[in-house]
């Protein structure tokens, strides 16, 4: 069997993250961790932006490709899990799109739980759920050529008590950001 698919599209666009699309928070001592509560780190701001061919209307899905890890699934993306422990959840990554400005003009984020249905301003880019962009004070994404925007990543490590920690742990979280036409 052979299967052929893809889409013919009007319009394409490229998404681009500046340092390749890398967070590393080098190395954390563990001893300096939170015993009972989360370890908030540093955030971490990376370039963002959407190069389009033409007047596109598009939005943004993050997608958590470390879902098991995450706490809430719904709205946190996941931190990875312990590899000497795997049921140890590792923690949290958050991700927020700050000053977006789309074809020279300031511009707000929506969110959409419904794949496009509703709109709602929200900055946060949450698992699962559709994020647009439109002219400050409106509530329906509007078509863009080119968007620029910081990407904020807020990382935070789950309580050091619920983390056995005698040896090397890496932070593996992974997000795709996919970007869907509309």
């Amino acid at each position: 069997d052979l299967q052929v698919n893809g889409q013919i599209t009007p319009r394409a666009c490229t998404v681009s993250l500046s340092d390749n699309g890398v967070v590393d928070h080098g190395r954390i001592m563990a001893r300096t961790l939170n015993p009972s509560d989360f370890t908030v780190l540093p955030n971490l701001q990376m370039g963002f932006s959407v190069s389009c061919d033409g007047l596109v209307l598009f939005a943004l899905m993050g997608v958590d490709n470390k879902p098991e890890s995450s706490l809430a699934p719904e709205r946190l993306f996941g931190l990875g899990m312990n590899i000497h422990a795997p049921t140890e959840r590792l923690g949290t990554v958050t991700l927020s799109l700050r000053g977006p400005v789309g074809d020279m003009q300031p511009m707000q984020t929506l969110t959409s739980p419904d794949r496009g249905i509703t709109w709602t301003p929200e900055p946060h880019v949450y698992p699962g759920q559709y994020m647009g962009f439109a002219a400050t004070g409106e509530t329906l994404p509007k078509p863009i050529r080119q968007l620029v925007a910081s990407l904020r990543v807020d990382t935070s490590i789950s309580p050091a008590n619920t983390l056995t920690l005698k040896e090397e742990v890496p932070l593996d979280g992974s997000i795709t950001l996919d970007l869907i036409y509309l």
